[in-house]
């Protein structure tokens, strides 16, 4: 195992930081794992997401991840810029990755099949009932408009419109009336599936078209149009973040300042949860105070960790998840919907392995996250594999 992590670790350049890469794989696998538990009914705590208000350890991934988007677009457009690389060409580019991530998005929302249902019907329940956001949707959108953010305002400009954005979700939330399909009009609400973004987004989105499009009164996605602006925020925290690394050398210094303005962060989120409540689904501004101030806090550990004190091997295996986060991300959601959709006797293949996994392991949530720990290990053979053969898939 030592042998293994030295080969990867000593293939990355000398000059090299390790914290960012290190964390985006930590992440993606984080998210790779929460989302292939064997039964979505035997799940611990942990990689479950909060019924509603409050937060879980899982409830981080997402925002890290855009908080890690933040802070790649800052190196990536120095890096660029460096090589005499115009912003207008960076630009162009970053919205043909935008366009290549939400069609990424859409295949995946497509990518199954029934095949033990004779009445599924793909055009009826899945094109025609299209999510039109999600995961990688999000991810698009928010990049897009950080990368502009970026490219075309000064640091300063950039902390003023992430302020402004949570300052204008926030009252937007609470003071904008909307009006309930019973004709009652309501504001100031931040109740599953009533509240200002729900109804945005089915206005706009149609019910047919969102994750949760049997909420009531109103069907809303918890990556929504609305919510969206303040992921837009958790991002230009990242950039602000990585600015602030760009700046200041020493590395000591750098955790420090990370952690106490974290720390801050994380307070000021648990000061005005009373007005805006911490909601990953709603993206409140208390939950991208929160999450951005752990992230900030998590990077500086894993700067100390692996960049400062050199303990390096434990974190060979996220280099190679983070190296190509969207390939494993894309790799994952086909296997998981292959697994479910191959038909094995009475079950699928998926059931049929789960099942073996009991038969082992009577203790049904530990035979559950059996399950995701196979689902991983697989995929970190893939992974490896490209990672060994130099197939990295810049999107």
């Amino acid at each position: 195992m030592f042998k293994h992590s030295s080969a990867i670790i000593n293939k990355l350049p000398s000059h090299r930081l390790m914290a960012l890469d290190v964390m985006r794989g930590l992440t993606i696998t984080a998210m790779i794992l929460v989302n292939n538990p064997g039964s979505w009914g035997a799940m611990y705590w942990p990689l479950k997401h909060a019924d509603w208000h409050g937060w879980t350890p899982t409830d981080l991934i997402f925002p890290f991840f855009i908080f890690i988007v933040g802070m790649s677009i800052t190196l990536s457009v120095n890096s660029l810029r460096a090589k005499r690389i115009s912003d207008q060409e960076i630009l162009k580019a970053g919205v043909i990755r935008t366009i290549k991530l939400i069609a990424l998005g859409w295949f995946l929302a497509l990518f199954y099949y029934n095949f033990r249902d004779p009445s599924f019907s793909w055009v009826d329940d899945k094109l025609l009932q299209l999510r039109v956001l999600g995961v990688l949707q999000r991810i698009g959108l928010v990049y897009l408009v950080a990368l502009c953010c970026y490219l075309y305002l000064s640091p300063k400009k950039i902390a003023i419109t992430c302020i402004t954005l949570l300052l204008f979700y926030g009252a937007a939330m609470l003071y904008i009336p909307y009006t309930l399909p019973n004709g009652e009009v309501v504001s100031g609400l931040w109740l599953h599936g009533n509240n200002l973004s729900a109804f945005i987004d089915n206005t706009v989105l149609g019910s047919h078209h969102l994750y949760y499009a049997n909420a009531k009164p109103l069907p809303f996605d918890p990556e929504g149009l609305f919510s969206t602006l303040p992921a837009i925020a958790s991002a230009l925290s990242g950039i602000l973040a990585a600015v602030y690394l760009t700046k200041q050398p020493d590395l000591k210094k750098q955790a420090r300042t990370l952690i106490l303005l974290g720390t801050l962060a994380v307070i000021a989120g648990y000061a005005i949860a009373l007005i805006t409540p911490i909601n990953k689904a709603l993206w409140t501004p208390s939950y991208v105070l929160l999450s951005s101030g752990l992230a900030a806090i998590f990077y500086a550990l894993c700067s100390a960790i692996l960049d400062i004190y050199k303990l390096r091997s434990w974190g060979a295996p996220f280099i190679v998840f983070g190296a190509n986060a969207i390939l494993f991300f894309m790799f994952a959601g086909v296997f998981a919907r292959l697994l479910i959709m191959i038909p094995l006797g009475d079950s699928s293949l998926k059931g049929s392995i789960y099942g073996l996994i009991q038969l082992v392991i009577s203790n049904d949530h530990l035979a559950s996250f059996s399950f995701s720990l196979l689902f991983l290990m697989v995929s970190y053979g893939v992974m490896y594999g490209c990672y060994r053969k130099g197939i990295f898939w810049k999107v």
